[in-house]
């Protein structure tokens, strides 16, 4: 993993990503794969990295918005009772190289949106999720989280604030401990099937945790990241785009 002619940049931008990933609640599997991506990466190794550095990274982020009093335990528990079963099903699945690349291009899409603000408003009025609405969404988002290798907090959180089930800082709470447990399960369900976890993963979780801890510290208090989340953003549409054509 560390062969990369270009593997210097790819770890002074890594901590970036976890930083803005992390100041929204997030553990930021989408963003390590989009840049895994960029600096090809073997498909193989992309999954079970980008799940690892989800545990420290998302486990990270859940402490320092649960500390502020965000966290929703109710509001967790309906989406995760079906998505920590369906994740680690999605983890044991190996999928072809060329179908991976384009599901995990479109799932890049709604990190794009995310980045750009596009589900930012909020409603000061929340509705309660319905049991069957909380099994359903948590599923589908636990699947495809255990199947590409990401952890599901970046569709998650706009359905919360889409649907009114909660305000920007419980969806941030809530999503980073669904990052959480999804990665587990995920992760869980490679390691079953035989996928291995390369030792220079450790050196990227070491890096990834430095973002990750002032992200996860200044967005649990007041911060704006604009101007970084549009870069971010471009980076993400870049990597999206090489998935889909290349």
């Amino acid at each position: 993993m560390l062969q990369n002619e270009n593997i210097y940049l790819f770890l002074a931008i890594l901590p970036i990503v976890s930083f803005l990933y992390s100041s929204i609640g997030h553990g930021g599997a989408s963003g390590y794969l989009a840049l895994m991506a960029l600096f090809s990466f073997a498909p193989e190794s992309m999954k079970p990295t980008a799940l690892l550095l989800n545990l420290f990274v998302a486990g990270i982020a859940f402490y320092y918005y649960y500390k502020e009093g965000y966290f929703n335990k109710k509001l967790f528990l309906v989406f995760a009772i079906a998505s920590v079963p369906l994740a680690f099903i999605g983890g044991t699945i190996e999928v072809d190289a060329s179908i991976y690349k384009k599901i995990l291009a479109i799932l890049l899409i709604f990190a794009i949106l995310k980045m750009l603000n596009v589900f930012g408003k909020e409603n000061d009025r929340t509705k309660k999720v319905k049991l069957w609405q909380g099994l359903v969404v948590g599923a589908v988002i636990g699947f495809f989280s255990g199947l590409i290798g990401i952890g599901g907090g970046i569709i998650l959180t706009p359905v919360i604030l889409l649907l009114h089930w909660g305000n920007m800082k419980q969806a941030a709470a809530v999503s980073a401990l669904f990052i959480w447990v999804n990665s587990a399960a995920g992760l869980t369900g490679q390691l079953s099937s035989g996928v291995s976890i390369e030792k220079e993963s450790l050196l990227l979780v070491a890096i990834a945790l430095t973002g990750g801890v002032l992200g996860g510290y200044y967005g649990s208090k007041k911060i704006n990241n604009k101007n970084l989340r549009y870069i971010l953003a471009f980076v993400l549409i870049i990597a999206s785009a090489k998935l889909f054509f290349i």
